[in-house]
């Protein structure tokens, strides 16, 4: 099924979904991103991040693999561009670990996390 059609305002989830990408871009490529208290392992931080992405991009744009290509792309290129600076480092185990994140944002969509931006939409329809 379609989500993008199927949600009353796609073109907010759609924006948020950008706005998660900025986010990444900018914590990928800033010299001392802040680290989270709770998770101190990196690669579980790159996990979480593309799973979070591609779970959004699941339901906030069409169902499509351009999609998991994308993110997949996003994950490495960041990754290329961090080995071209002077303050951050190229990590090919960063690369799997985003990869592995968008694997299991993919698997997350299919849980009842799913349906997390359908039921967001509906609420926010109800106002």
């Amino acid at each position: 099924m379609n989500e993008e059609k199927r949600l009353i305002f796609p073109r907010v989830w759609q924006a948020v979904g950008w706005l998660l990408v900025a986010a990444v871009t900018a914590l990928s490529l800033m010299p001392a991103p802040p680290e989270p208290p709770l998770m101190t392992w990196d690669k579980s931080n790159h996990l979480l991040a593309y799973a979070v992405l591609m779970l959004w991009f699941r339901q906030a744009f069409s169902a499509r693999i351009r999609w998991i290509v994308f993110l997949v792309a996003l994950g490495i290129v960041l990754e290329l561009v961090q080995g071209w600076l002077s303050y951050r480092y190229l990590e090919f185990t960063d690369m799997v670990a985003n990869t592995l994140g968008v694997a299991g944002g993919l698997w997350l969509a299919n849980t009842s996390l799913g349906s997390l931006v359908a039921y967001l939409d509906s609420a926010l329809g109800r106002y």
